[in-house]
Order: C-alpha cells, then sequence, then structure tokens
C-alpha cells in the first residue's frame, strides 16, 4: 500500500482526493497548508510514496513547498504531484522546471489521478 500525502487548503478537495486514492489501495495524510507539509516530511521517519501540493495556497504555495523538497537531497526522489484550478503555461510551465512530476486540473477524476500517479512512479524508477 502506497502512502499519499495531500497539502491542499481546501478541506472538501483534500477529503475528495483521498478517498478517490482509497480506492487505487493508497494510505492518505491531509495537511491544511504547506507549512504543516513541510513539518511533517521534516519530521517524518519515512517520507510518504508520494506528495500531491494544491499550487495556490496562503502564505507558502505548493510550488514554494516542491521548491523546499528539492533543493534538499533527501527527497529529491520523492516523486511529487501538482494539483491546481490554474491553467496558465506559465504556472505549469514553473511547476516542471522546479521539479514537479506531474500536474492535474481541479476538479481531477480517479482515471486522471491513477494516470499521473503511474507516471510519477515510472519517472522515479528510471532516475
Amino acid at each position: 500500500m502506497k502512502t499519499v500525502w495531500i497539502v491542499d487548503d481546501d478541506e472538501e478537495m483534500g477529503s475528495a482526493v483521498s478517498l478517490m486514492l482509497s480506492l487505487l489501495d493508497c494510505a492518505t495524510k491531509h495537511y491544511m497548508n504547506a507549512k504543516l507539509g513541510a513539518q511533517a516530511l521534516m519530521a517524518a521517519k519515512t517520507p510518504p510514496d508520494l506528495m500531491i501540493l494544491d499550487i495556490n495556497m496562503p502564505e507558502v504555495t505548493g510550488l514554494d513547498l516542491l521548491e523546499f523538497i528539492r533543493r534538499n537531497p533527501k527527497w529529491q526522489d520523492l516523486p511529487v504531484i501538482m494539483l491546481s484550478s490554474e491553467a496558465a503555461d506559465v504556472t505549469v510551465d514553473r511547476a516542471m522546471q522546479i521539479g514537479a512530476d506531474g500536474y492535474v486540473m481541479k476538479p481531477v477524476t480517479l482515471e486522471e489521478l491513477e494516470k499521473v500517479m503511474a507516471q510519477a512512479f515510472y519517472r522515479h524508477i528510471k532516475r
């Protein structure tokens, strides 16, 4: 069973994604902001198998958290998927440049989530 952490300030979206992940046989934890997600990651003995980050959150964005993750060699191989309602090419490009392994638009479907997760895990197997 894979462990997936969801970092999204929208409680309903976090619950919906968590429900979809449970259908994919994943255990989940939901963090309501990027600071809590970062703190949990720093405190964890074992990181999750995957993180899903919302981009637009107050104070610290998902892109900020992604940069924090990618700067730390300890988490270089942690698959990260961005989840956002923002479809601007510049935002998608920025997320991919920082090191996102996938990008899905809200509202996400189970099929989209499963596909982007498989791609993210495959990218890290190849490294």
